[in-house]
């Protein structure tokens, strides 16, 4: 028995072989020709998205009538999940062919039938979110690679395997597969396909950190499906142009890319999925300009503050364009919103949904309002708890954390709970980090790390050398994110940690050259009883990481630290 026999082909196998007698097929269902088949698959690598449509529309038939006894009835459930997924109809289309076929059925299927009936199952779980499911499929078929030549199948399987991946934010095996897919369909000879599979690489390559490696992969890409009526990929890429301009605090482009990303999608579908996600981008984006015309407002109300302790007046006009625009992107943003979740509310989209309600809370935060922001983060943990989904579910606990920490610091219940506020941020920062570490979603942990620091330095807990700690770990991880708003955090955490900060009084004397009757050797032994026991809190109270990082011998470090009373002696055997 080979390796790659499941036990669910097992299962269709042995029920097959069972009922084998009973075969039979229906006398008014219509044939699946070879040619129409071969007309589908070939409108698909060349991306003919409106060709192969219409083609589907006139041979609607064998939808009404479908028999999964017919020949090639397999191949056909797998090609009609492929064209669900470019955009014709609903998923639920394809759920409804593929429950056709019984376990009998399936068993008596030839391998290339059940290899495109796998596929097709594997797309219904991926858009149903079931990450995991969808890869078991698509791993059976990648399985027999050996076993078929159909190239453009194995393709498809490896570029669906890394779009699960990259949902599970495991980005460096999508990546992996990604490139797998697109070498396979360019191997083939078809560009368009492999063009759609660059799209998926580009973003992988954001998420590593790599905007401009991810613009280059999309402008060519772009170039190449430019040609086609490929409207929801075309969409993807400016969805993506959109994402990256946003990170890079390009604002304005950001919308710009989400207004095209959005045209092109209503060319296929007007209610389409990924519509909902460009509003749902376009909301944050719209949120961060208000940030921004907030910060403007306060520092203008501030100068005006100061200008009328001295006497002078002056001009409050000013304030008026900013605070209606404010307003303006706030109720824009609220609508947006408010479109994308009627959008994914028919797709019965978790992770989408939760997007949504973790921008409601962002915005309810940024008002003030902590009681309408809380819902909205515990709703989009549900969502994403549903789902095992990491990702969603660390936001949802970040900006927990930040409401409480907002609690925390205009001492809301204080009176009643003193530190419930704070331990609770505390605890929604902590789970946050634990849960971005399932993934390899660098910026999300860094998010985690600035917010557990700003956490240690809310007037509770005024902890600044842990929050320094939470501040190394965070830059560490934050290479080339410079312009977006977790940055900003991440400023506001240096400069919390650098006010809270103290200069031993001993270093202080010393840099002003007063050393008392000490010798050389005095001074470097109080020296080391200063630097050490810092370096071992920095180094995750390892005395090996603190003998290599300052070339000494654990020994001595062992001494000095138990010197200083931070850590027990060795018993001697």
């Amino acid at each position: 028995m080979t390796a790659w026999i499941d036990a669910t082909y097992l299962r269709d196998i042995t029920l097959g072989l069972r009922s084998a007698p009973a075969r039979m097929m229906s006398p008014n269902s219509a044939e699946i020709s070879d040619e129409f088949l071969a007309q589908l698959k070939e409108d698909l690598v060349c991306r003919r998205v409106g060709r192969g449509m219409a083609r589907l529309e006139e041979h609607r038939h064998l939808l009404t009538s479908f028999d999964p006894e017919k020949k090639n009835a397999g191949l056909f459930a797998g090609y009609l999940a492929q064209w669900v997924d470019v955009g014709f109809q609903r998923v639920g289309l394809v759920k409804e062919i593929v429950a056709r076929f019984s376990h009998p059925v399936r068993g008596r299927l030839p391998l290339h039938d059940y290899l495109h009936l796998r596929m097709a199952e594997g797309m219904i779980a991926m858009a149903e979110e079931s990450k995991d499911e969808a890869i078991h499929h698509f791993d059976f078929v990648l399985g027999l690679d050996q076993e078929t030549d159909d190239r453009e199948l194995l393709a498809i399987a490896n570029f669906w395997k890394g779009r699960c991946l990259r949902m599970k934010g495991e980005y460096d095996q999508a990546l992996a597969f990604a490139e797998k897919g697109r070498t396979l369909a360019s191997e083939l000879g078809h560009a368009p396909m492999a063009a759609v599979m660059r799209v998926l690489e580009s973003w992988l390559w954001f998420q590593k950190g790599d905007a401009k490696q991810a613009v280059d992969i999309l402008k060519e890409a772009e170039a190449i499906l430019s040609k086609t009526d490929d409207y929801l990929t075309l969409g993807n890429i400016h969805s993506s142009y959109g994402r990256i301009a946003g990170r890079q605090g390009r604002f304005q482009h950001a919308i710009e890319n989400f207004t095209d990303a959005i045209a092109q999608y209503k060319k296929r579908d007007p209610r389409h999925r990924n519509i909902a996600r460009s509003l749902n981008n376009m909301a944050n984006v719209k949120r961060l300009i208000a940030l921004q015309l907030r910060r403007k407002i306060d520092t203008d109300a501030a100068r005006r503050r100061k200008a009328a302790t001295r006497g002078r007046a002056s001009n409050g006009d000013r304030k008026l364009p900013y605070r209606d625009r404010f307003e303006q992107l706030r109720q824009e943003a609220l609508a947006d919103l408010a479109e994308a979740a009627a959008i994914y509310q028919q797709y019965a989209n978790r992770h989408g949904l939760g997007s949504v309600h973790l921008n409601y809370g962002y915005l309810h935060l940024d008002n003030g309002d902590l009681e309408k922001a809380e819902p909205e983060a515990q709703t989009a943990f549900r969502l994403a708890e549903e789902r095992r989904d990491h990702i969603l579910m660390a936001r949802a606990r970040l900006l927990h954390c930040m409401i409480e920490n907002a609690r925390v610091e205009e001492g809301i219940g204080e009176s009643t709970e003193p530190g419930s506020h704070a331990r609770l941020a505390q605890d929604c920062a902590q789970e946050a980090i634990e849960l971005a570490k399932h993934t390899q979603n660098r910026r999300l942990l860094a998010n985690a790390y600035v917010w557990q620091g700003l956490t240690y330095c809310n007037r509770f807990f005024d902890d600044p050398e842990s929050a320094r700690r939470c501040y190394d770990q965070a830059l560490t991880l934050s290479k080339g994110d410079h312009a977006d708003n977790g940055w900003e955090d991440l400023q506001t955490l240096k400069a919390k940690t650098l006010r809270g900060g103290s200069v031993s009084p001993t270093l202080r004397a010393w840099s002003q050259g007063s050393v008392g009757d000490k010798t050389f050797q005095q001074i470097t032994e109080e020296f080391a009883e200063l630097i050490i026991p810092k370096v071992w809190e920095r180094e995750g109270r390892k005395v090996s990481r603190v003998a290599t990082r300052l070339s000494m011998s654990p020994k001595k470090v062992r001494r000095i630290l138990s010197r200083v009373g931070r850590r027990t002696p060795r018993p001697k055997s």
